[in-house]
């Protein structure tokens, strides 16, 4: 009998692990290269451009002083922060809702690794969107100095800017957690405009200026109370409200951002990293 030649057997293909930056990229073009991302995005854009219209109509007609720098960045800032959260949420709940989660973690194993690609997104999102925010805030600024007939007034200082970024990145955020919490959009999106619009807005901050303990206790459960004796210290003094920027109030904005944002992302990504795939 003559021997059976066996081939060598090719040797496999070497695996390359996908890179961090392309499931940024990736993450990046399913939040914004939708359907539902790019109407949110124009509609936040529509939104930005009618405030400043609106501002720049109203101090024509009215023979107003031009409006400061700072005046025109939180007006132009609430747009950002109250539509770009629904991009936050629906890059996670979008997937788990239409089951093209299985595909997303097919290819690439590592829950982890997509998570921080998502989170990665969001945080690029927020710093564009509130980039694009002061840019037209800067020629609004110009364009009422222009109507005015004065000077512009550029009163923000950088720490004002840094705290209205940081505000807008961790509403964000927050948005981003509770939608891997609850992998559910319109739950997520009732929570999340539940906490910010009427407990923060209206509920906590009405009862903060009249109450002396709600002057000791929402400091520690809201972000948006810890955070004003950082951005808004004259108007609490103007209240007469003690102003607590030292250790106490670092202290409550840490336990504030803990509770409303660092519990939602850990126990939501540890319910996205064991759910099962169905």
């Amino acid at each position: 009998m003559s021997a059976v030649s066996v081939a060598p057997s090719a040797p496999l293909p070497a695996v390359t692990k996908v890179p961090f930056s392309r499931l940024v990229l990736v993450e990046w073009r399913k939040m914004t290269d939708t359907r539902a991302g790019r109407v949110m995005l124009m509609i936040t854009g529509g939104l930005i451009a009618l405030v400043a219209g609106v501002i720049l109509l109203i101090t024509a007609l009215a023979d107003m002083p031009a409006l400061p720098a700072s005046t025109w960045m939180s007006a132009l800032s609430f747009p950002v922060s109250l539509l770009v959260p629904v991009l936050a949420i629906m890059i996670v709940t979008q997937e788990w809702g239409q089951r093209t989660h299985m595909v997303t973690f097919t290819l690439e194993p590592s829950r982890l690794k997509v998570v921080f690609a998502k989170l990665a997104a969001v945080f690029v999102l927020g710093v564009v969107t509130m980039a694009i925010a002061v840019g037209i805030g800067a020629l609004g600024t110009l364009a009422s100095a222009g109507i005015a007939g004065t000077d512009a007034n550029w009163n923000v200082t950088g720490t004002e800017l840094a705290w209205t970024l940081a505000t807008q990145v961790l509403y964000l955020l927050m948005g981003f957690g509770f939608a891997m919490l609850l992998l559910n959009t319109p739950a997520a999106l009732v929570i999340y405009y539940g906490y910010t619009l009427i407990l923060e807005a209206s509920v906590f901050s009405a009862l903060y200026f009249v109450f002396d303990w709600a002057q000791n206790i929402f400091p520690w459960i809201s972000m948006q109370v810890a955070m004003m004796p950082f951005i808004a210290p004259g108007q609490m003094e103007a209240a007469g409200v003690t102003v607590e920027d030292g250790a106490l109030g670092v202290a409550r904005l840490i336990t504030s951002i803990a509770l409303w944002v660092g519990l939602p992302l850990v126990l939501g990504t540890m319910r996205v990293l064991k759910s099962e795939l169905k």
